[in-house]
């Protein structure tokens, strides 16, 4: 999830940016001084979670939160202030969360927590929806769309079913990890693969392969169990 963070005060900016990176759910961290360049920028990119101090000269948060709602995707908005006041102020504008400083990073997680329940992307039934960045543009990605994934150092390049290949600062062990149920299975230590999109498997001989469309990959000879595993689920599922 890209995330934006939006305080004048830049040892809190800093403070906040450090503990989003130690959770491997946030991608891109854009930081604004103020409600004005945070609403400029938000106007531009699309972000899940808007982190807003209430208190910032001129636009403060709660004026850009209502400013926000106008957006054709806004996004959640989670309050992050020293003032323990304007908690109900926050909720009645629909806020995700509502945070005092300093932070701590376990309540950061919940909040991020709560803010995956309530779009409730994972359980719906378009499959996860990840953010990728096209050009200038950004698209949203369907896990269903992803036939299989490469991996490229701490980022994961998705291969979907139009021949697109998307790059994600996701690894690929995360990736395993969260799509496993959805019926992706690790084929090797550098690709992931829809079970349902194999289209042909040699999993005996010298060099165990999978055929997704034109594509040829490798099979790891330790993982050969669970692709097996994998696609006898697939077939007793038809």
């Amino acid at each position: 999830m890209d995330v934006l963070v939006a305080d004048d005060e830049q040892p809190a900016r800093d403070e906040l940016a450090h503990l989003l990176r130690r959770d491997p759910r946030i991608g891109e961290i854009l930081t604004a001084v103020s409600g004005a360049q945070a609403l400029r920028m938000l106007t531009e990119r699309i972000v899940s979670i808007a982190f807003l101090d209430i208190h910032m000269p001129g636009l403060g948060g709660m004026e850009l939160a209502r400013s926000l709602a106008g957006l054709a995707r806004p996004p959640a908005v989670v309050f992050v202030t020293a003032d323990d006041a304007r908690a109900v102020d926050a909720f009645d504008i629909r806020a995700a969360d509502y945070l005092l400083k300093p932070v701590r990073q376990e309540r950061l997680r919940q909040a991020i927590d709560r803010v995956g329940e309530l779009c409730g992307s994972a359980a719906s039934s378009e499959g996860e929806i990840l953010t990728v960045t096209v050009g200038s543009s950004v698209r949203f990605v369907s896990r269903n769309d992803v036939r299989w994934v490469q991996a490229q150092g701490d980022y994961s390049r998705l291969h979907t079913v139009d021949g697109a290949g998307h790059l994600v600062r996701i690894p690929i062990s995360e990736l395993e990890q969260r799509w496993a149920d959805a019926g992706y299975v690790r084929v090797h230590r550098s690709y992931l693969v829809a079970a349902s999109a194999i289209d042909e498997a040699t999993l005996s001989g010298g060099e165990p392969s999978v055929t997704v469309g034109s594509v040829v990959l490798p099979v790891s000879r330790r993982l050969l169990p669970a692709v097996r595993e994998a696609l006898v689920r697939r077939d007793g599922a038809r």
